[in-house]
């Protein structure tokens, strides 16, 4: 019977494969205190283990997916788009949002 080594400890942005479950996920948060490993799977799924079973689990280091955007809530389709506040020749020009001291018909004196 072979023995079983622990994998290595966790790294935050390092990506995973779980073995038994085939499913790949980026380390994202480790709380050394709490003991907990916090990861998220490649649909956006996030869970959190606790040591124990980061050292029962047997994994592989996967390379990042070539689109990693479903993870962070972004499809492959969502594209960058122009926006019109940092183009400062579509800016309104604040002085046109200033109301006149007085309104035709009335007198303030």
């Amino acid at each position: 019977m072979a023995s079983r080594h622990p994998p290595a400890p966790p790294v935050v942005g390092e990506w995973y494969q779980e073995i038994e479950s085939n499913l790949c996920f980026e380390v994202v948060a480790v709380d050394s205190a709490g003991g907990t490993i916090d990861i998220q799977y490649l649909d956006g799924a996030i869970d959190e283990l606790d040591s124990d079973s980061w050292d029962m689990m047997p994994l592989l280091p996967a390379e990042p997916p070539e689109d990693p955007g479903p993870a962070y809530g972004m499809s492959s389709l969502d594209e960058w788009q122009d926006d019109l506040s940092g183009n400062p020749a579509d800016w309104i020009d604040p002085l046109n949002t200033i109301e006149a001291d007085f309104y035709q018909g009335f007198d303030d004196l």
